[in-house]
Parts: structure tokens; C-alpha cells; sequence
């Protein structure tokens, strides 16, 4: 008989309104305040597991894929023929915290009550000291191209994947441990990840999600007194740390290195495998006996990580660390090391410290798309033919063309237009603006989201912009202000829209908090000293990104960055 799946989920909207889904029915409800009280009540849902002994993974796919021979963890510079070493985590020995966890994550992934993260039994489980029976821990093996040149063996050195899991919406989501030790690919490394860099993948993690960005989650982030030696910012310093543990998931971890490390190795039979089996579980709707298949997934991939990439910009997102091995074959965001929202916009701006030669800049991006897609290319040439190399060639060339149409009308959108009319005169509004604010420095952010805030008739009466904004202010400073303004409302005439439906396409695009850097160093101090009201707080703030927020607004999350920010510095050292 077949087993009926009952899903039972609760959304808020960027307009406020509460959100039910039902299986396949959705009933909405304007009584926000009446649905917080009955949230609970989906706690004790028969269908969400109130404790880790009742909850388990599901049967693994992944063990079907070449797994390591050597059964010993011990560091090993060249593992041959495995995508997979099993390996497990090294339990952290000192006093555990919980230091915020996801209900989103836990309720409508992994089909968890919220109240199973204050169990101890959870913090065990993220901390790597409570294996479930049904866990089959992995480290996956991969190499990459890292600032321009091949890497190398790779692979997972502080992360290991404890199972999958199929949730009540039938989707196969990775459990993944990072910061959980060392595994056969940590090279030099402890495995161990840092409370600094885990707050900020946490934290980025959801906000992304928010934002409408694809990312890996994070469910939960937990915090030891167990102590890690780190030099922050490669100079010979090393302070201690403490360690700390996300639990990560994806519905697949499988990025461009996991292909480059095979073609680089000739381990061709692992290469048709894995890619095959990418195909079957992640793309299924290319046919896996399709003679084009090989093809068919690149163009898949190469258009939805160019989508990617516009995404980031569309928000100020910059990506500090787009190595190969950090792209993810299912284009959604992954490894938050170094990154950064511009601010003051400077369209060369460089989240990493690391990033000395400025690769992976904010406008770089996507150059550095285009370019590792090229790299992934070649890594699947050993499984085309002549003629679907050529094919594979002509996606590529069309890639820039396609990316930067996306681009133009994700910036048209932030402008509150809602179709392409004229290609150079399009570019030309959005340049022009760009290089207002990058001479003004005014805000990245902000500047769009007041220009969605005031009415068009007002932006060009000074008084007001002062009235309702910080940043439009220093941008009406540029001499050609006006000038721009005029372009702007002749463009807005002919799309023949309202101003309220600028307004409206404007506020749900722009968002008003992104996670700016001194909020994540505010929020990693305190926890630092077990004080994790911010972390918190501030996950609660980046679930609705859209929407003014009265307690956000009196901490300055949407006002300019404190003078101290200047001096916060993110290097690859986590």
C-alpha cells in the first residue's frame, strides 16, 4: 500500500502574510499574530521528530560511487581511484553550546521539531560524538583550480558527510558536519573550524536562502571550549580559538573539482560514474540513456551558474574564494569563506585579504563563472564525442552573451523595470548609476532600496531624499544627478507601469538587511563569551531581508557601517 505523505509548512511572506501549505493545497492567513500562537502546535506535529533516536537517515546513494579501499584515517596526499573515504568525525571533549539552529531548516528539510535542538543528544549528534546506526560517514575526494592554477588533491579536510536523508516532501538532502575533524584530504590541516568563520557561514548560509539566492542551509551551529591554533591572517601570529561545528546541508555537495581530480587522474571509469550518477539523482530530466546527456547537463549547468553568479550581484554578494573546487555542480552557493556585501560601492571591491591580485572581485564575477565553466568543460571532454566537444565549445561562447543579458535585466529589476527595451540604452542607465555611486560611494544596498522608497516626483527635491534616506543623499551629490533622474522617468514612461508598481517590483528586490560585516563581527564577539543573542537575532532579521524591522532599524542595521568597521579584515583562515 502506498504510504500517503501528509506536509504541513508555514511560510511568511515579504508582504507580512502567513503562509500554510497542505500537501498540495495552500491556505493563506492574514492573522500573522494569531498563526505565531498556533506555530507551536507544529512542533508536536506527529510528523516531526521530537528526539534524535526516532529520526534516521535514509538508505545512501552515494556508497554506490568508488569508495576508498584504505580504511585508516590518516592524511594521504594522493588517493586514487574514490570519490568517497569513509571516515568518521573526531569528537569535540570540552563543554558543548548551542549556539543557534534553523527552525526553517529542521522543520521543512529535515522534518525535526525545533525543540529537538535543545536535547543534548542533538549538540552530541552536530559535534560529532553521537553517531547514528544509520549513518555512513564520507569525506569526498576532489581537487580544484584555486586562484587560477591546479590544486591538486583537495578533497573534504574538515568536513564529512554523515548520510542522507529523504524529508516528508520527498527531496534527498546531505547532512554534512564541517568542522568535524581530520579526514584523509586535511593536508597540513586539524580539520577543525573556528567559532569566527562558523558564525558567518551560519549566519550567510540562511541569509542567502532569504534573499531568494540558491545555497547550501545550515540547520545548526554548535560551539566547544576545545581549542584550535590559527595564524588569522597568514602573518606568523597564532592566537587559539575555539572550535565549532555547523551542520551543513545541500542536496549535493558534488562540485566542478569533484570531475577536475578524475579527468586530471585518468580515473575515466570513476568520471562516467559519477557524472552519470549526477545526471540520474540531481537531473533527472535529462534522459540517462540520451546519447547527448554529457551535453545536456553541461548547457543545464553553465546556464543556472551564470544565473548564480547575477544573483550574487543583484545583491552585493561577492564570493572571496570562486576556486573550482568551491562550485557546486548543482549551481547553489557553497563554502562561505571570505565573503562580502559591497558597501560603499567600488565595483573592484575584494572581500579576501588572501586575494591579493583582486580575482575574485565584486565585478569579476562573472569572468570567473565563465572561466571555471571552462575548466569544468575539460574535465568532461574524456566523455564527448568530436562533435558534442564542438557543441559543448558554441555553449561556452554564448555564455557571456547570455550573462549579460541576465544581468541587465536583474539590474533593470532593481530599477523597478520590468522588461529589456534597448539594449545600449539599458546598459547605459545601469552604468550610469554604477559609476555615480562608485564616485559618490554611496551604498550598494541602500541606494536601491531608497530609490524604491520615494516617490518618483520626490527624487529630485533634495529635502525629501534627506527626510528618508542616507545614502541617496551622498548620491544626489554627483553632478549628473538630474540628468540621470530624467533618464530614468523616460525610461519608466515607456514601460507604461504605475510609480506603484515601481515601488512595489523595487521593494522586493532590494533588499533593506544583508549581513554586512561589522554585524558579524558584533554577533562573533558576543558569542565568543557565550553570548548568543545576536547570532540569533540576527537570523531572525534575515528572514524577512524585504521588510523594515522597527528592532533592526534602532540597532543600525540598515544605517552606514560604524567607523570601527573599516578595520575588520576576512582572510581564507577559518
Amino acid at each position: 500500500m502506498k504510504k500517503f505523505l501528509v506536509v504541513i509548512q508555514l511560510y511568511v511572506s515579504i508582504t507580512g502574510v502567513a503562509v500554510f501549505r497542505y500537501n498540495n493545497c495552500i491556505l493563506y492567513q492574514r492573522n500573522y499574530t494569531y498563526l505565531m500562537m498556533q506555530k507551536a502546535n507544529l512542533y508536536n506535529c506527529p510528523l516531526l521528530k521530537n528526539k534524535l533516536d526516532d529520526w534516521q537517515f535514509s538508505q545512501s546513494r552515494l556508497v554506490c560511487l568508488p569508495l576508498d579501499i584504505e580504511k585508516q584515517n590518516y592524511v594521504r596526499r594522493n588517493v586514487k581511484d574514490a570519490i568517497f573515504s569513509v571516515v568518521l568525525p573526531t569528537p569535540l571533549t570540552t563543554e558543548l553550546k548551542l549556539v543557534s539552529c534553523s527552525e526553517d531548516a529542521l522543520i521543512n528539510i529535515l522534518d525535526m521539531s525545533p525543540s529537538i535542538a535543545e536535547t543534548s543528544e542533538f549538540v552530541e549528534f552536530i559535534a560529532g560524538n553521537k553517531l547514528l546506526s544509520s549513518s555512513i560517514p564520507l569525506a569526498h575526494r576532489y581537487g580544484g583550480h584555486q586562484f587560477g592554477y591546479w590544486a591538486m588533491q583537495l578533497g573534504d579536510g574538515r568536513a564529512i558527510l554523515l548520510g542522507e536523508y529523504i524529508n516528508s516532501a520527498g527531496e534527498r538532502w546531505e547532512l554534512q558536519l564541517k568542522g568535524s575533524g581530520r579526514t584523509p584530504y586535511s593536508r597540513d590541516a586539524d580539520g577543525r573550524a573556528v567559532l569566527r568563520s562558523s558564525v558567518r557561514e551560519f549566519l550567510c548560509s540562511e541569509a542567502m536562502y532569504y534573499l531568494g539566492i540558491p545555497t547550501s542551509r545550515a540547520a545548526a551551529l554548535i560551539v566547544s571550549r576545545d581549542p584550535v591554533l590559527r595564524d588569522q591572517f597568514y602573518n606568523g601570529y597564532t592566537i587559539t580559538e575555539r572550535a565549532a561545528v555547523v551542520l551543513r546541508l545541500a542536496q549535493s555537495w558534488f562540485r566542478f573539482g569533484s570531475l577536475e581530480i578524475l579527468t586530471r587522474n585518468k580515473e575515466f571509469d570513476s568520471l562516467k560514474k559519477l557524472v552519470d550518477f549526477i545526471i540520474t539523482e540531481h537531473y533527472p530530466e535529462i534522459g540517462a540513456e540520451d546519447e547527448d546527456r554529457y551535453v545536456q547537463l553541461f548547457r543545464t549547468v553553465a546556464h543556472k551558474t551564470m544565473d548564480l553568479a547575477v544573483d550574487w550581484m543583484r545583491v552585493g554578494f561577492t564570493h572571496g574564494v570562486l576556486n573550482t573546487d568551491n562550485m557546486s555542480i548543482l549551481a547553489v552557493t557553497i563554502d562561505y569563506g571570505p565573503f562580502g556585501f559591497v558597501e560603499a560601492y567600488n565595483s573592484n571591491f575584494i572581500p579576501n585579504t588572501s586575494d591579493r591580485e583582486g580575482r575574485y572581485s565584486y565585478s569579476k564575477q562573472l569572468e570567473i563563472a565563465i572561466w571555471n565553466l571552462q575548466k569544468l568543460s575539460e574535465a568532461m571532454f574524456p566523455l564527448l564525442s568530436e562533435s558534442q566537444i564542438s557543441s559543448v565549445m558554441s555553449i561556452m561562447k554564448y555564455m557571456e552573451m547570455y550573462s549579460k543579458s541576465k544581468y541587465r535585466l536583474a539590474f533593470l529589476a532593481k530599477l523597478g523595470l520590468k522588461q529589456e527595451i534597448n539594449f545600449t540604452t539599458d546598459d547605459l542607465l545601469i552604468m550610469q548609476l554604477l559609476q555615480m555611486m562608485e564616485q559618490t560611494e554611496a551604498d550598494f544596498t541602500m541606494t536601491f532600496r531608497e530609490l524604491g522608497d520615494i516617490p518618483l516626483e520626490s527624487l529630485k527635491n533634495v529635502e525629501t531624499l534627506r527626510k528618508h534616506g542616507w545614502s541617496l543623499p551622498k548620491l544626489a551629490s554627483h553632478r549628473n544627478y538630474v540628468e540621470f533622474i530624467e533618464m530614468y522617468q523616460k525610461r519608466l514612461e515607456q514601460e507604461k507601469g504605475t510609480d506603484d508598481e515601481r515601488r512595489k517590483l523595487m521593494s522586493s528586490v532590494n533588499p533593506r538587511y544583508v549581513l554586512r560585516n561589522w554585524m558579524a563581527q558584533s554577533a562573533i564577539e558576543k558569542a565568543e563569551k557565550d553570548d548568543f543573542s545576536e547570532v540569533r537575532f540576527l537570523l531572525e532579521v534575515f528572514k524577512t531581508p524585504y521588510t523594515l524591522n522597527e528592532e533592526a532599524e534602532k540597532r543600525g542595521y540598515a544605517d552606514p557601517s560604524p567607523d570601527w568597521a573599516s578595520n575588520i579584515r576576512v582572510s581564507c583562515s577559518s
